[in-house]
């Protein structure tokens, strides 16, 4: 009797006890449920975060973060910086490493700033490098970014911040307006490398393919059916620019150009010659600027004489030496192009940016040309004038200065008698 009662106290207790331990049972079933779920939802956004960024990749892999690779620094700080050779500095950046280096301590103030953000900045050295490595190659955003283990976006800030730094601290010293003094001295240099007496100069335009937006396209269609970008530029008796004006559309003709310049503004208001003006040939004469017949004739710009049959013997001479006079620039345009292929087709640089950049290349020409840095003639053969062919706008007489063609005569008069040409 009391085993019986046993077994029914034991039976009661374990059916009030089986709904607590179904609810148990069911909670934990369902915290599990959630959990999973969580799991999976979180799997599949990193899934589809991938995909996304697979499908937004090129052919190339390229770090989404700033910072490079292990292997690209290496390739940087081993190779480029222990293992490179002269010729491999010069061949690669345009310049000898101690010229390299001399330019990045240059623009330190400016470009040796902290990051704000998580993650640190790009050494300046390296900066430097990659833009002059963009500069000079012209290659894609996209084939250097792997090769210093950056991102293309970063290639690109890389170019635009080193080039305005370039123009905010290099220009003021290396392409700025001469003083009295040097303005002198350029005339004996002139005079002595190249024949040409009272110069202080030589003027020409230089066209700089780009890819101009649909709306602008008439506006920088240049008149040999190319679009392009119009750059102003003055060169001394060595090759060296002292003054640049770019961002030009390509239809504006050398004339008007030369009219909206700071370079006619400092002509008008008595800059670029001494006052009073040096005697020459017997008479107080500004010092002169050679140019091509897409200028008009001032008592300060000189361009030849329309060959027409009819010139005399004198005119001729003349002709000749200024061609010779005005051929420094023309070089000088080549060796800019050649050191810095970045002029030869701008197609990935936004019009906004590209006159700075313009100003920038001619600014590293100087500091190339002023250190006396080597320059490889195997680098005039990617010029293909026949690709591009230069648009010229001859100007008409009737917009020449009367009063100049006196400056014209004394300079023929000045050639028959030292008997050059």
């Amino acid at each position: 009797m009391q085993e019986l009662l046993l077994l029914l106290l034991y039976l009661l207790m374990k059916r009030r006890a089986s709904p607590q331990w179904e609810m148990a049972g069911r909670w934990d079933k369902m915290q599990r449920t959630i959990w999973l779920r969580q799991y999976y939802m979180q799997r599949q956004k990193r899934l589809m975060t991938l995909l996304i960024a697979r499908r937004c990749r090129s052919n190339y892999y390229f770090h989404p973060r700033a910072w490079p690779s292990i292997r690209n620094t290496d390739w940087w700080e081993r190779v480029v910086l222990k293992d490179f050779q002269p010729h491999d500095w010069v061949e690669k950046f345009q310049m000898p490493k101690e010229t390299f280096f001399y330019v990045c301590n240059q623009l330190r103030p400016k470009l040796a700033h902290q990051s704000i953000h998580f993650h640190p900045v790009l050494p300046l050295e390296k900066r430097v490098a990659v833009a002059l490595w963009h500069l000079a190659t012209n290659v894609e955003y996209q084939i250097i970014s792997p090769l210093f283990g950056v991102g293309p976006s970063t290639v690109q800030k890389c170019v635009q911040e080193v080039s305005y730094t370039v123009v905010l601290l290099l220009k003021p010293v290396y392409l700025r307006l001469p003083s009295e003094k040097e303005l002198e001295n350029m005339v004996c240099i002139f005079r002595a490398r190249w024949g040409f007496p009272h110069c202080i100069g030589s003027l020409d335009s230089l066209h700089i393919p780009i890819n101009a937006p649909l709306h602008l396209s008439a506006d920088y269609c240049n008149s040999q059916g190319w679009h392009s970008i119009v750059t102003q530029a003055v060169v001394d008796g060595l090759g060296q620019f002292w003054d640049v004006c770019a961002g030009f559309p390509g239809s504006m003709e050398n004339s008007a150009m030369l009219e909206s310049s700071s370079l006619w503004v400092l002509a008008r208001d008595g800059y670029l010659f001494p006052n009073p003006p040096k005697h020459f040939m017997g008479r107080a004469q500004k010092y002169v600027l050679p140019g091509d017949a897409s200028y008009p004739l001032q008592d300060w710009i000189l361009k030849p004489y329309q060959e027409d049959g009819k010139l005399t013997q004198q005119q001729l001479q003349f002709n000749y030496c200024l061609k010779r006079a005005h051929s420094v620039i023309e070089n000088a345009f080549l060796r800019l192009k050649a050191r810095w292929q970045f002029l030869l087709k701008c197609d990935d640089c936004s019009l906004d940016l590209l006159p700075t950049v313009i100003l920038a290349c001619c600014t590293l020409h100087n500091v190339c040309e002023a250190h006396d840095n080597p320059f490889n003639d195997e680098w005039l053969e990617v010029i293909e004038p026949a690709e591009f062919p230069k648009p010229c706008h001859p100007v008409p007489t009737s917009m020449d200065d009367s009063s100049a063609e006196q400056v014209r005569d004394l300079m023929c008069q000045y050639f028959e008698s030292c008997g050059e040409g």
